[in-house]
């Protein structure tokens, strides 16, 4: 299970506007532009990237697609006390931590996950 996600957003004050948008993003208009045109987000102006985040760092609705949803498809609405939101997940991560094992000093790569 992913640790932190990459993901970008466009934040709409309606429901009804976040459908028009998402229409048009799977119409083929990129989510970028459509971010870069439409968020009211200060993100917005980087195409509505938000860059690495943890689980718990974002309200929970959006934590929860965020964390749930599939990498590259456009999800929402979603609704937050900050309005409407389509949401692209561009990466997910799983935390690899190195450790040492024995006296040999033989390192080997563990993947942390859990649910």
């Amino acid at each position: 299970m992913a640790t932190t996600v990459e993901a970008r957003h466009i934040s709409v004050s309606s429901e009804d506007a976040c459908l028009k948008l998402k229409a048009e993003i799977e119409g083929g208009t990129s989510f970028v532009d459509a971010a870069k045109k439409h968020s009211s987000c200060p993100s917005g102006r980087q195409g509505g990237a938000l860059g690495k985040f943890g689980r718990g760092q974002m309200v929970k609705e959006f934590d929860e697609v965020c964390f749930t949803g599939e990498v590259g498809k456009v999800l929402g609405p979603v609704k937050t006390q900050f309005g409407y939101h389509l949401i692209e997940i561009t990466n997910k991560y799983i935390l690899q931590r190195r450790c040492r094992f024995g006296q040999g000093g033989d390192d080997a790569t563990q993947v942390v996950g859990g649910n």
